[in-house]
């Protein structure tokens, strides 16, 4: 009973909520209605009211059509039964649409204000036998009616949840505006000593824009407002231009700051004032206006420049990182599901083939035993692809977490910049400026050409300046015709780095060692011990420390990058093909390092002296379907050290190695690399030796 008793008072509650929404659009329009049937056109009518009634939307034309019949009785005394025979004509026009369900466009209100002006236009032309010069007046009129439907319609059709100034659409925005300054028409009439009220605040409101806003909304209201002002009283058109390039000057001189903006605004609409030879209120309303711009406090200021900025990192036409992100999932449920089907399919076909040796006797013949090894190799073979798939499909999903969870983008800074590039004479293809879960920045922009500007310092920090962080130094890839540079935030620490190694069997060694940056803030080092000694291990060990490094570095995870090496080394022959993993991913901002090991030997870590092992039982990718990294966490302070050596040298033993880092304070990190090297070298002198690799790395403070 209590169940009922709520779901009726939320039934209540949302149904008067409904009511008071329909009750105050029905307001909004009957009040808009009246409002645009003073908006006379000097010379031609007031033909926006008719406007308006085509394109109301749900029943509001009822409304929209007594506020213009109530305007055009008010305002329009000597023309109110011909615009009234119009209004009646929009009224059926829009009933009509509704009931045809054909208001999913703009063409039929369009037409339906344009047909509504022209019939009752020419109606009182014939009635009047007027000249030829009133039917133009009555054509042009109409032409106005049907723009301003078009206007209207695409204003209240436009997206509510972007309806802010910096996150619509250029030509969203335009029409918004356009509606805006056609309302705002009928205030023009009110004056005091002269000076128009309404164009005081529209002026403030251009200046608003250019100084808080962007200089593009800015110029586009001013040559709105302009152009509606202009219309509404005779010899005034010339503030079509005024306006305009007023609001151009402004916009130049806004660096400067609010001052130069206002001035600059002021001297341009004098000297438009003076050359249309117009009344001098025409200038008292600018400077009037600059001098309200002036005296708004700090503290609303701020309060503006949030208003113009908030969802300022919209996408304008969806968002355009939620898009990318379900794609890549959708994209990965695909490949899971071609995974599934290829497990399926071979499921199938291996029950088809036990059935049929079931029916034959093994002791038939040799062709029996091939046909059941090829049968098995063909069964691992599709084993291995649904694992592809699958490790695809893995990969894709972390692409998805990365721009999902981890990664915003801050097009407001992306603005910046690009205006700060364009001081420089660099104009860039895309600016992407990106911020993690962490609050870290990082830049990416691409140019065309071998740009080279970014090395300017002054520059650097200039960039540095606009985005609010410090940097480190850019780092430029040239590809082809364009250029890539990327600032990433300056970490707390830096990693000082040194490797070694020994061939045990000619020049190639068979292990791969590898020292990536991924402009994350993260280094990652990566050893890869092939099977064996010589050509055949350094072949293995250079593709998995090749393709995990490329993975790495694309932003794909340790896992899904995992099974994509192990993988390849399944089907890259068919004899045996291995190779151990070990990598220590250490992050530059907290000096967290990650360990995660296939296969591969203990490493070591030297904090304050003390040494200690991090061991970790795992398997090394190529000989099983399915392997995973061991995985383990550590954190290092300024000075501390971390050692990853392959399988070569911890074979020997550890007591040595324990003493050669507990002495290596004073040694750089190359030379301890090749400390270690050299006595492992030693140590293994009359013994069957195997490949050896070492990189020794040091956490460092950035000063």
């Amino acid at each position: 009973m209590k169940t009922l008793e709520k779901e009726g008072q939320r039934l209540r509650e949302a149904v008067s909520k409904d009511k008071t929404r329909q009750g105050v659009e029905a307001a909004a329009y009957l009040a808009a209605g009246l409002l645009l049937a003073r908006s006379l056109v000097s010379g031609i009518g007031a033909p926006f009211a008719v406007a308006l009634i085509c394109v109301s939307r749900r029943n509001n034309y009822l409304f929209s059509a007594l506020g213009a019949a109530l305007g055009y009785l008010i305002f329009c005394p000597a023309d109110f039964p011909r615009y009234a025979a119009a209004v009646v004509i929009a009224l059926l026009g829009a009933l009509s649409a509704k009931i045809a369900d054909a208001k999913n466009n703009a063409s039929m209100p369009m037409l339906t204000a344009f047909l509504s002006l022209l019939a009752t236009g020419l109606a009182v032309n014939l009635k009047t036998s007027a000249a030829l010069a009133e039917y133009a007046l009555t054509l042009a009129e109409s032409i106005l009616g049907a723009g301003a439907a078009f206007f209207f319609f695409r204003t209240l059709n436009c997206s509510r949840r972007r309806m802010r100034f910096r996150a619509l659409p250029v030509s969203d925005m335009v029409c918004v505006v356009i509606s805006a300054s056609l309302l705002l028409m009928s205030l023009s009439a009110l004056k005091i000593g002269g000076v128009s009220v309404a164009r005081i605040a529209v002026i403030l409101a251009i200046l608003i824009c250019v100084r808080f806003g962007s200089d593009r909304l800015g110029i586009m209201l001013a040559l709105s407002l302009g152009f509606a002002f202009g219309l509404a009283e005779n010899g005034a058109l010339f503030l079509v231009g005024a306006y305009g390039f007023s609001a151009l000057l402004a916009a130049l001189f806004c660096p400067f700051g609010a001052v130069c903006l206002s001035v600059a605004f002021v001297l341009s609409s004098a000297l438009f004032t003076i050359a249309a030879g117009a009344p001098v209120c025409f200038f008292i309303e600018p400077f009037t206006a600059a001098v309200a711009l002036l005296l708004i406090p700090p503290k609303l200021c701020d309060r503006i420049e949030s208003v113009f900025h908030d969802g300022a990192d919209i996408t304008p036409d969806g968002s355009l990182r939620r898009s990318l992100v379900m794609r890549l999932r959708f994209a990965a449920g695909a490949v899971n599901y071609i995974s599934e089907s290829v497990n399926d399919v071979r499921e199938k076909i291996n029950a088809i083939n036990e059935k049929a040796r079931e029916r034959e006797p093994e002791s038939l013949s040799a062709d029996y035993r091939s046909k059941a090894i090829i049968d098995e190799k063909t069964n691992e073979i599709r084993k291995v692809a649904a694992d592809q798939f699958f490790s695809i499909a893995d990969m894709l999903n972390d692409l998805a977490a990365e721009f999902d969870e981890a990664e915003s983008f801050d097009s407001v800074a992306a603005g910046k910049l690009r205006r700060l590039l364009g001081e420089y004479e660099i104009y860039p293809k895309n600016i992407s400026v990106i911020e993690d879960k962490y609050g870290r920045m990082r830049i990416e922009i691409l140019a065309n050409g071998n740009e080279t500007g970014f090395t300017n310092p002054k520059l650097q920090r200039e960039i540095a300046k606009a985005c609010g962080r410090y940097f480190a130094k850019c780092s430029i890839n040239h590809f082809r015709q364009e250029t890539m540079i990327t600032f990433s935030e300056k970490p707390n620490y830096y990693l000082e780095a040194g490797f070694a190694q020994f061939s045990a069997e000619g020049k190639l060694c068979g292990d791969a060692v590898k020292i990536i940056n991924d402009n994350r803030g993260r280094h990652i080092l990566i050893i890869s011990d092939g099977m064996g000694r010589g050509g055949r291990a350094a072949l293995d060990g250079a593709m998995g420390a090749g393709l995990l490094s490329k993975l790495l570095s694309a932003g794909f995870g340790f896992d899904s990058a995992l099974k994509v090496v192990n993988c390849a080394l399944l089907v890259k022959s068919n004899d045996e093909s291995l190779a151990t993993l070990d990598c220590a991913s250490v992050d530059m901002f907290t000096g967290r390092v990650d360990l995660y090991k296939a296969g591969a030997p203990a490493s070591y870590l030297v904090k304050n002296g003390r040494v200690t092992k991090c061991e970790l039982s795992s398997m090394p990718a190529g000989i099983l379907r399915g392997i995973e990294f061991a995985k383990r966490t550590a954190v290092l302070s300024s000075g501390d050290y971390i050692i990853l050596v392959s399988d070569g040298v911890t074979d020997l033993g550890t007591d040595w190695l324990y003493a050669v880092l507990t002495g290596a304070r004073d040694l750089t990190v190359q030379a301890l690399a090749d400390e270690i090297l050299r006595e492992a070298v030693r140590l293994s002198d009359g013994k069957r030796a195997d490949d050896m690799s070492v990189i020794v790395a040091k956490l460092r403070p950035i000063e």
